[in-house]
């Protein structure tokens, strides 16, 4: 097996590892820190590799280089436009169980058809997927 056949695809959502993480203007410890993110689980996408540098992108479009080892493959979404309902199960006219704020970030569970469900302080519920940024449209996993 080749090494192209094991690196995971391009491009794909991650999240950051630790709770404070440098990105960097370019692949390496030489380039200045661009900005500094202090929030562990933040879901960002993974844009390209070098070596063991990640680009990556956040909700807000903004780019810069990490070291691999500040992200993880746990999958996180967070909770865009205003205050969103989560239901008891993956349809409209489920029992809504929890509201979050947009900023909300939580672990995504699965996401199926237009539904994801996350958790968020505990509590497992489903949400549209065009209510969250952190899934690509057509990515169903469980």
């Amino acid at each position: 097996m080749g090494r192209s056949a094991e690196r995971p695809p391009l491009p794909r959502f991650v999240s950051l590892r630790s709770a404070e993480v440098n990105v960097r203007t370019g692949p390496g410890t030489r380039y200045p820190v661009a900005a500094i993110y202090n929030r562990r689980d933040l879901p960002v996408e993974v844009t390209a590799e070098y070596e063991n540098w990640r680009k990556i992108r956040d909700v807000e479009g903004a780019e810069g280089w990490a070291h691999m080892s500040l992200l993880s493959g746990r999958r996180t979404a967070i909770i865009q436009g205003e205050v969103r309902t989560l239901y008891n199960r993956p349809a409209a006219d489920a029992v809504p169980l929890l509201r979050a704020e947009p900023g909300v970030v939580g672990r995504l569970m699965a996401c199926e058809r237009n539904w994801c469900e996350m958790d968020i302080a505990n509590t497992r519920a489903w949400i549209r997927r065009d209510e969250i940024w952190g899934v690509y449209p057509d990515e169903d996993f469980h």
